[in-house]
């Protein structure tokens, strides 16, 4: 199922296209050449520009991949944030570190290697963004985690929560995954929208992303 229009989508890739910066044509290309899922480049300005909006200096990535994501997030925060990366793949690691070096924006990263949660226990503090990218299942527990360590003013963000349309039941939606993915989004979608602490919105754009606000402590 197509999100939105793919002569709409076609046109924002085009505006989109006019950021054309080397080190992010290659990560975009070892996805594609890798079937590596990414947020994409659409969804990646969105995350750079909510972070600038609320003057985003401390991040934490539940699932971060070779780097993509941070590569936005570090584009806002600039060299004084203080952005955590997650993976269990120390091969990611070395990855994102060696693009995000080339491209100038590895200062404001710490990379942790281990379970997401894990690491999250043991990072003190408070967030001005948590961000979620992490199997689908775990994404109710990401967000009982996340929301009540992230500061008045600050967001909640986090991929794929339309997930190809299959939250909306209708049969042209793709296959699931794997059991239980989608009803896990789904629940995710209703625990979010549904507290009072948070303003919340979907972004259709890909998958669609959650940006959700807190309002109150």
């Amino acid at each position: 199922m197509d999100l939105l229009h793919p002569k709409i989508t076609g046109y924002l890739d085009e505006l989109a296209a006019r950021l054309d910066e080397p080190v992010l044509l290659e990560m975009e290309e070892y996805a594609a050449k890798n079937d590596f899922p990414i947020v994409g480049r659409l969804c990646g300005m969105f995350l750079q520009t909510m972070a600038s909006a609320i003057g985003a200096q401390r991040i934490f990535e539940m699932g971060s991949g070779y780097g993509f994501s941070a590569y936005w997030f570090s584009r806002a925060t600039g060299p004084t944030g203080e952005i955590h990366l997650t993976d269990t793949d120390p091969e990611n690691r070395t990855r994102a570190l060696e693009y995000l070096g080339r491209a100038g924006l590895d200062a404001p990263i710490e990379y942790h290697v281990g379970d997401a949660f894990s690491v999250f226990d043991s990072t003190e503090g408070d967030f001005d963004i948590v961000y979620c990218d992490i199997d689908k299942g775990d994404y109710p527990r990401a967000w009982e985690k996340a929301k009540k360590r992230i500061r008045p003013g600050g967001l909640f963000m986090c991929d794929n929560m339309l997930w190809g349309g299959r939250v909306t039941g209708d049969p042209g939606a793709r296959d699931e995954v794997k059991p239980g993915w989608t009803e896990a989004i789904m629940a995710t979608n209703e625990a979010v929208f549904s507290d009072p602490d948070y303003i919340s919105f979907i972004n259709p754009t890909r998958d669609g992303v959650v940006a959700a606000l807190r309002t109150s402590r």
